[in-house]
């Protein structure tokens, strides 16, 4: 088994996972349960997707596609997040 991608959190993990199983890939989160031994503090590098062997080629595209989409939807929530909180100073 290779580790095909670190995730930040556990929902990225599994995004990754069920994007690698959409392809008929099978994947594994590692360290999935090491986050709640943490407890309140952030769990670091603890939580990796891995996938056999003979899948890390594709593995590694998929994963790169499933980045590529979120980090558009990070830039989206920054964008949303710069929005003035008044509906009325909205620009139309």
């Amino acid at each position: 088994m290779h580790i095909v991608y670190r995730a930040e959190n556990l929902f990225d993990a599994h995004l990754v996972k069920d994007a690698l199983a959409a392809a008929d890939i099978p994947a594994h989160i590692a360290g999935e349960y090491l986050t709640g031994g943490v407890g309140q503090l952030p769990a670091m590098d603890y939580i990796a997707v891995m996938v056999p062997d003979s899948s890390l080629p594709r593995a590694q595209e998929i994963v790169r596609e499933v980045e590529a989409t979120l980090s558009e939807a990070r830039l989206a929530i920054q964008d949303i997040d710069e929005l003035p909180d008044d509906p009325l100073a909205m620009p139309c």
